[in-house]
């Protein structure tokens, strides 16, 4: 019971400690501007540090300016929406961190899945083959062409002991050129609404789109759909692989130890190459329930960068600890500060940067989370030794 509970604390405490850090250090950045700035009043600091904890609750202002907060589906079912695909890419880097792998690979992953989905979705009629069919066959594309994507680092680290970092960075930008290749001159580029030349068709357009739940109607005029139960699911499904199967079993163990790893007898090529196929598997999902909601928009552009969320994947699992289940909560609030964010540059003086920066400065904190771990430990086993 106390082990469990020891094992707790270590895993969440330093999570919440970069949290809080990050978040005080808005706070006081926010004060900072404030006293700078002669547009932004006292009043207009604390209106802003109130939203930057729960904007995602505020409902506006009322006739007398002041805000107000409550229930609010629309932001409630954008955050939901919004961390279906963080929560994905947040499996995949945790994944190959359970099997020693730094997977920095998971926005080309992303990438060649989401552009699998929806070149699936739009090419095939929905007037010969059942909408609902499309939408598996592009949920399994997108699977797979992660998966493929993930398996190329894997095989080069594995056979030729390649550097994974260094191999998904390239496979990163092969990605990205490799979707202006497909989608370049392609029929899915939107010309026929005027002003949308730069994006692709909505999945909708031919009826592909992943059904609502009735979260419609929990989360009215949010995008919210059925994609995030779906997360949810498959990071369950991950935590009981990861810590109950004997596949899982084998990943930690070539991921804490090779050498016990082979003396045991488990092939550590295959472990490395299967890790970095279900971490590639993984964000190729989340890009596909993201894309496949049916109404996003996939801004298309000759030199294709890289997606943000890819990159947002890696603070999600080291917030979460690397365990599914705190992957899904690290996910939820990486999207909750985005609608912050959104909420501040409205309602208040201060713009959208504030937040950005305060993202970055909470995911570079969540780099220390093992560090503040090995603290804290080591100040248990000092006053152990008093004893």
């Amino acid at each position: 019971m106390n082990k469990n509970r020891n094992r707790f604390l270590y895993s969440t405490v330093p999570s919440l400690i970069a949290i809080l850090a990050g978040l005080v250090f808005g706070a006081i950045l926010m004060l900072i501007v404030c006293l700078m700035d002669k547009n932004i009043t006292l009043g207009g600091f604390w209106d802003g540090a109130r939203l930057l904890i729960i904007g995602f609750l505020s409902k506006g202002r009322d006739e007398l300016g002041n805000l107000m907060f409550g229930y609010n589906g629309t932001h409630l079912g954008n955050m939901l929406f919004k961390a279906t695909p963080l929560i994905m890419t947040g499996l995949s880097v945790a994944a190959a961190f359970k099997a020693g792998l730094f997977n920095i690979g998971a926005p080309g992953q992303y990438l060649m899945g989401l552009t699998a989905s929806i070149v699936i979705a739009l090419a095939i009629p929905s007037a010969s083959v059942p909408a609902g069919l499309i939408l598996v066959l592009a949920l399994l594309g997108g699977m797979v062409a992660g998966a493929v994507w993930g398996m190329i680092p894997g095989a080069l680290k594995a056979y030729l002991n390649v550097n994974e970092v260094i191999t998904c960075i390239l496979t990163n930008w092969i990605a990205a050129n490799l979707s202006t290749l497909i989608f370049e001159g392609s029929a899915f580029i939107n010309n026929t609404e005027p002003g949308k030349s730069g994006f692709l068709y909505k999945t909708a357009a031919n009826g592909v789109e992943l059904p609502k739940a009735l979260l419609d109607k929990v989360f009215p005029g949010s995008q919210v759909n059925s994609g995030i139960i779906i997360a949810v699911i498959l990071a369950v499904i991950m935590y009981f692989v990861i810590s109950k199967s004997i596949c899982g079993f084998e990943m930690r163990l070539c991921g804490s130890n090779r050498e016990a790893a082979r003396y045991c007898g488990i092939n550590e090529n295959a472990n490395i190459i299967m890790s970095m196929a279900i971490a590639g598997a993984l964000a190729g999902i989340g890009a596909a329930l993201y894309t496949l909601s049916g109404n996003t928009e996939f801004a298309w552009s000759t030199y294709q960068k890289l997606p943000q969320v890819g990159f947002n994947g890696i603070p999600v699992a080291l917030l979460g600890c690397l365990n599914p289940i705190g992957v899904i909560f690290t996910g939820m609030f990486m999207s909750a500060l985005e609608i912050n964010g959104q909420q501040i540059a409205n309602l208040t003086a201060y713009n959208e940067y504030i937040t950005s920066i305060i993202i970055g400065v909470i995911v570079y904190l969540s780099a220390f989370t093992k560090y503040i771990r090995g603290v804290m430990m080591h100040r248990r086993k000092k006053g152990g030794t008093k004893k």
